[in-house]
């Protein structure tokens, strides 16, 4: 399941054996693809012209030109969906100011230190929750204030585990 965003719209973009739903419902439509990165649409009984325009895998973010219209999608798969719930985000953010714990669980291994310096991606600590070991990672770049647990603690939901 995917969400998709143009133009400031939602929609939910699902693939089985019998084709894509959005929002729910079948899409009915005949794709061909013409060459690399060009297709040829038919939707209710209208022919579009579609080419992919450019395509950036790792933010999820494509610009399609359909019928000489240029249109923005972002999608947003499962795990960016569940980690904006958890308050977390995959994206790159500009400040981060504190981590706080997605869920509750133990502390086993903390990675940073005050003063470290970390960018977006960089492990900060391993939180153990529900069996499983969890790598809590950085959402962006800056400097660590203060931690404000360490190695061994039990944390609850919610709670600031390391400052920015």
């Amino acid at each position: 399941m995917y969400q998709a965003s143009i133009h400031n719209k939602l929609f939910e973009i699902e693939s089985d054996d019998n084709g894509i739903q959005i929002n729910g419902q079948p899409l009915p439509w005949d794709m061909i693809t013409v060459a690399d990165g060009y297709f040829h649409i038919i939707l209710d009984k209208k022919g579009y012209r579609a080419e992919i325009v450019k395509a950036d895998v790792e933010t999820k973010t494509f610009v399609f030109k359909i019928n000489g219209r240029n249109y923005s999608v972002h999608l947003k798969d499962k795990f960016d969906l569940l980690l904006e719930k958890m308050g977390l985000h995959s994206g790159v953010s500009a400040k981060v100011n504190n981590i706080k714990a997605p869920m509750p669980g133990l502390i086993i291994d903390m990675k940073v230190k005050s003063g470290d310096m970390v960018k977006a991606g960089d492990p900060l600590l391993i939180l153990e929750a529900m069996k499983m070991e969890n790598i809590i990672k950085s959402p962006g770049e800056g400097m660590v204030k203060s931690v404000k647990a360490k190695k061994g603690d039990s944390v609850e939901k919610n709670q600031i585990i390391i400052e920015f």
